[in-house]
């Protein structure tokens, strides 16, 4: 099997409302109100679902997690200012592999995937959305390269 991680609809909605721009937000503003709906996928099997999602924070804490690398990251529970609970989305090792999930749906995983499948997967998510908010006019280091 494998793993994905999917987006489309990305935009801001909440910026004008804030009386701001994707010029003038800050930083952590763009994080939360760059959302799109997301899926995350067990091959054609849908894990998880969400609407209105902050991708670009959820990018930026991959990126950073990955750094670290298969033998020292550990376990991911995505800590996001947009939600109350930790895990939203949650990548865990198992003797297996790794799975994702969240915690708003918490009998529900993946597969198990090796990590070079699951770097694969959080590799083009990332890069799909660093391309996107470019196009929007965001700089593309507000989602690092990994």
């Amino acid at each position: 099997m494998t793993v994905g991680f999917a987006y489309r609809g990305l935009g801001a909605r909440d910026l004008p409302r804030r009386g701001l721009t994707l010029r003038t937000a800050p930083a952590y503003v763009l994080l939360v109100d760059l959302e799109a709906d997301f899926v995350v996928l067990d091959g054609e099997r849908v894990v998880m679902e969400e609407g209105l999602f902050p991708v670009a924070e959820l990018a930026r804490e991959l990126v950073f997690w990955l750094r670290a690398g298969e033998e020292a990251c550990g376990d991911f529970a995505f800590d996001s200012m947009s939600y109350d609970e930790v895990g939203a989305v949650r990548i865990v090792h198992g003797d297996d592999g790794w799975r994702v999930g969240g915690v708003y749906d918490p009998g529900v995983w993946s597969a198990p995937v090796e990590w070079d499948v699951l770097v694969r997967a959080v590799r083009g998510f990332v890069d799909g959305v660093r391309e996107d908010i470019a196009a929007m006019g965001v700089g593309p280091g507000l989602v690092p390269l990994g």
